[in-house]
């Protein structure tokens, strides 16, 4: 597995995790969710990082 299916699987992994959550909490405010959001986020972010370098 390449390092783009990689973070691919983790993004996929953490965004079900956060809907899970949203559905569990209700509340988006709730730190859990906060702290599961900015989580996806960071391998959003690792994966872009990732594209650009590839482009260049």
């Amino acid at each position: 597995m390449t390092e783009l299916e990689s973070l691919l699987n983790d993004i996929e992994r953490l965004r079900k995790n956060l809907i899970k959550l949203i559905e569990e909490k209700g509340n988006l405010q709730d730190s859990v969710i906060i702290a599961a959001s900015q989580e996806l986020n960071e391998a959003i972010t690792k994966y872009n990082d990732l594209i650009i370098k590839r482009v260049k």
